[in-house]
């Protein structure tokens, strides 16, 4: 009967399997997280340089697409048509439809131009516009005529067809001829496009590398905090209960990368408007704005995602594999 009741009561005092292991484990995970403390705060820093540094370069293509578009839209409102009319016209009239035009929402600029203006026009490899002149024998049989300069959205071979098609229409008595160089169109349209094309492709290719590269940064972040993770799932925290901070954390990450990316990005800019005064930098407070806000939005995307992915990871991890 003693020896009975001694085996009983060895058997009371033995702790079940699991107790003793969730024990010892969230005993282990305590101490790792004491030890790893310092080195999170480090790892935090370290990934939002990087990141910075990331949306930096990705600051650095944005800056170049807004640049392209910049002067694509200046190469194409410096497009110059000319309108020729009908000998019977005299230049009063001729002015007249130059200040109609004016009222027009398809032109950059519209001016008249004179014979004498016009004959300035091949002045080249020595000559004046005297000696072209006297080569005439005093004749300038250059007859006046009307110039304009479409806006962007008209510099194209369909947007000069449709000009053209109104100007017929309104003043088709009047009006001789509608010159313009289609090749010159054509060339300005393709090659920015082609230009436009590649910069697109490095900016995905950059974004695709910087997912990579923060998406392994903040996973070696979170490393040091996998016993913690483990722990609250344990002890019943759902998943999403234990991602909320973490991914609140990635937003914090991302607007202050982005934020320090911005201010490299202005800095770099004005060290190269100070220091090469034959760049212009011709970005208004509009663009820098839409700059910043796109760097914010990739910043919080990236972070927040690279973030969402890491956790899953170790919310699926088996506890054998933490160590």
């Amino acid at each position: 009967m003693t020896h009975q009741q001694f085996n009983l009561h060895n058997y009371r005092c033995e702790p079940p399997f699991s107790y003793r292991a969730f024990t010892i484990f969230v005993t282990m995970g305590e101490g790792v997280e004491k030890y790893n403390r310092k080195g999170v705060k480090t790892s935090y820093i370290s990934t939002i340089i990087g990141i910075s540094l990331v949306l930096f370069v990705i600051g650095l293509v944005i800056v170049a697409v807004f640049g392209v578009d910049d002067i694509q839209r200046q190469a194409k409102e410096s497009l110059v048509c000319d309108l020729f009319f009908k000998p019977e016209l005299n230049e009063a009239d001729i002015k007249q439809v130059e200040q109609e035009l004016k009222t027009w929402d398809h032109f950059k600029e519209v001016y008249y131009v004179s014979p004498d203006r016009a004959i300035e026009t091949f002045e080249g490899d020595g000559q004046s516009a005297a000696e072209i002149l006297a080569i005439l024998d005093g004749e300038n049989p250059l007859p006046p005529s009307i110039s304009f300069k479409p806006k962007e959205k008209y510099a194209t071979l369909e947007g000069l067809k449709t000009i053209e098609k109104k100007l017929r229409s309104d003043y088709g008595d009047r009006l001789d001829e509608v010159n313009y160089d289609e090749n010159s169109v054509s060339n300005v349209n393709l090659g920015f496009r082609q230009f436009t094309y590649l910069i697109g492709v490095v900016a995905l290719l950059l974004i695709v590398v910087a997912f990579a590269m923060i998406n392994n940064t903040i996973r070696l972040a979170l490393y040091s905090r996998r016993f913690s993770i483990k722990t609250m799932q344990l002890v019943g925290a759902t998943s999403g209960y234990i991602r909320r901070p973490f991914l609140w954390q990635s937003l914090g990450m991302g607007v202050i990368s982005g934020t320090n990316g911005m201010a490299l990005v202005l800095l770099l800019l004005l060290a190269v408007d100070n220091v090469w005064d034959a760049i212009e930098i011709p970005f208004s407070l509009i663009s820098l704005a839409i700059l910043y806000g796109l760097l914010l939005v990739i910043g919080m995307l990236i972070s927040w995602l690279s973030t969402w992915f890491a956790l899953n990871k170790y919310l699926r991890m088996k506890l054998d594999d933490l160590y």
